[in-house]
């Protein structure tokens, strides 16, 4: 049968019952988050790219703040930054398809420059990638003469290749500590710096850089959270501004609040990040009552099934990294995987 006459195919894109048969344990997943009426607009999509995978050989890997059809229904992994790096290292798919930000996909090339490596959108960016060059930390290093560079996971494979080591949210004091000197230069979240300069003796130079979904919080919308919800638990990410994680009650990475709330269980919870990852953990802890601020990554929205789908059914749009790039970032990415 062509593709033309499949039966999922983009000129038809039928609920089918078939369809509806083969998608019913991946509904059953998302039930608490998908109402039943929006079902029938991803199921197809779904059903295609989970065949489609198969054809190409392909991995999709999946950013935590992906919608929960992504990230439940047709990843093969999922997780944060540094989750994503170290399975892309790892994988023996021939194509991998990051469904996340521009970024994660070049750090995925970066590490297996042999795989072709997708991104369903080439205009998913990311703010605080966009707030350094290459040419700042050449400048930067000018101006602190031999000061190690510590670099966000969240920059630019160019960025990469001047620092010394990466880091993410998760491991960044890890890193800091590791490099064994007086003090870095970190960047460029400015408020992830003064975060990981309140959990180590180490002096950290800050770039100003900053996440424009994380820097919309405020501690007046925590209070009056919670003056509307008895016993809420605020979790907070330390790329919030500082006076935001004052008022949390736990401050943690991406996946460290994920596994605060799967093992502390909290009765409501407010996670103060990108409101799909609200999502993607309710579905799997519906005895959990989450309160949505719901701060939108405008360029995580960007990937979408009907995207991802395309990105397979044409092979696009693939990263490239030139090798002069790619060498020194992995070194600075590699040594970042070390760090546990």
């Amino acid at each position: 049968m062509s593709q033309t006459q499949h039966p999922t195919s983009p000129q038809e894109g039928e609920f089918t019952a078939a369809i509806a048969s083969r998608m019913q344990p991946l509904y059953e997943r998302v039930k608490t988050v998908i109402p039943p009426v929006e079902w029938p607009a991803f199921a197809p999509d779904i059903d295609a790219i989970l065949r489609l995978k198969k054809e190409r050989n392909a991995v999709i890997l999946a950013h935590n703040y992906q919608t929960p059809e992504i990230f439940h229904c047709v990843a093969d992994i999922v997780g944060d930054s540094l989750a994503l790096a170290r399975e892309a290292a790892e994988t023996d798919a021939e194509c991998i398809v990051l469904c996340g930000v521009h970024f994660m996909a070049e750090t995925a090339k970066i590490l297996c420059p042999e795989k072709t490596v997708l991104i369903p959108d080439m205009d998913a960016g990311c703010s605080l990638a966009d707030s350094i060059t290459g040419a700042d930390i050449r400048l930067m290093r000018e101006r602190y003469p031999g000061v190690p560079v510590v670099t966000y996971v969240n920059t630019s494979a160019e960025v990469k290749a001047e620092s010394d080591v990466c880091c993410t949210s998760g491991n960044a004091v890890a890193v800091v500590e590791s490099l064994g000197t007086d003090r870095v230069l970190f960047l460029p979240d400015e408020y992830l710096a003064n975060y990981v300069a309140g959990q180590t003796n180490v002096e950290v130079i800050a770039w100003h850089g900053h996440c424009e979904v994380h820097e919309r919080f405020t501690p007046e919308e925590i209070g009056a959270y919670r003056k509307g919800v008895e016993g809420l638990v605020v979790i907070a990410h330390p790329e919030c501004p500082p006076d935001v994680l004052d008022a949390a009650d736990f401050v943690g990475s991406t996946a460290q609040m994920i596994n605060h709330v799967k093992t502390e269980r909290p009765g409501r919870v407010l996670l103060l990040t990108e409101c799909s990852m609200s999502d993607n953990v309710a579905a799997e802890v519906p005895d959990v009552e989450f309160v949505r601020p719901c701060n939108l990554c405008p360029h995580m929205k960007r990937i979408t099934l009907p995207k991802i789908r395309h990105a397979l059914e044409t092979m696009s749009h693939e990263i490239k990294v030139d090798p002069a790039i790619a060498a020194p970032a992995r070194r600075a990415v590699e040594r970042m995987l070390e760090i546990r």
